[in-house]
């Protein structure tokens, strides 16, 4: 065991250095003894092509080993290409499985993006409660497009009541923190004379 945490230590060293060729041996070899990190940190080499030419299929499929031994960022990952049909086949219902079991283990940005899914009833059935759940947690623990999308439930009333002031207050919690759509929504409520900032 401690053999194999420095040998995960050089590899996290190598992999911060930006000697990607040796970080690729590395977490290779750590992957022989089916180390659940080191499969996220190919996935990631791959996906990136770094010390390896880029290829999305093994990156999906390292993210996907990684992910069913259950590392956070790789179910996160796994369903991100999912969603997007990266890398692999374009999945809706498997990607909401894999944000849940992210979301499981307290990754925010799945909490995000598994209540847009039930927003938009992709992969899911269409549950704005469930979104306007999922969106409150991620946006209390600080996701701007979470802040976003709550903010834009409250306006429109779906899966909560309809509060334009909390729609604001969500949007400009969001618009503080560099969320785009949000900046450029403030920015016309400020024009139009609704808000002062």
């Amino acid at each position: 065991m401690l053999k194999m945490n420095a040998q995960l230590q050089e590899a996290y060293n190598a992999l911060m250095s930006k000697e990607y060729a040796k970080a690729f041996a590395l977490y290779s070899a750590l992957a022989e003894l089916k180390e659940p990190t080191s499969f996220y940190y190919l996935g990631f080499l791959y996906f990136r092509g770094f010390g390896i030419e880029q290829d999305s299929k093994k990156a999906f499929e390292n993210y996907l080993e990684a992910a069913t031994r259950e590392v956070p960022l790789a179910q996160f990952e796994v369903a991100l290409m999912l969603e997007n049909g990266e890398g692999c086949e374009q999945n809706f219902s498997e990607a909401a499985f894999w944000y849940e079991e992210a979301a499981k283990r307290g990754n925010i940005d799945a909490f995000n993006n598994l209540a847009a899914m039930f927003k938009e009833g992709r992969g899911v059935e269409q549950d704005y409660k469930k979104a306007y759940v999922l969106f409150k947690k991620a946006a209390m623990a600080g996701n701007a497009s979470a802040q976003f999308n709550l903010g834009a439930l409250y306006d429109m009333g779906l899966g909560c009541e309809e509060d334009k002031e909390k729609a604001i207050e969500w949007c400009r919690k969001a618009s503080f923190q560099g969320h785009q759509k949000a900046k450029e929504i403030m920015m016309r409520m400020q024009n139009d004379g609704q808000i002062v900032f």
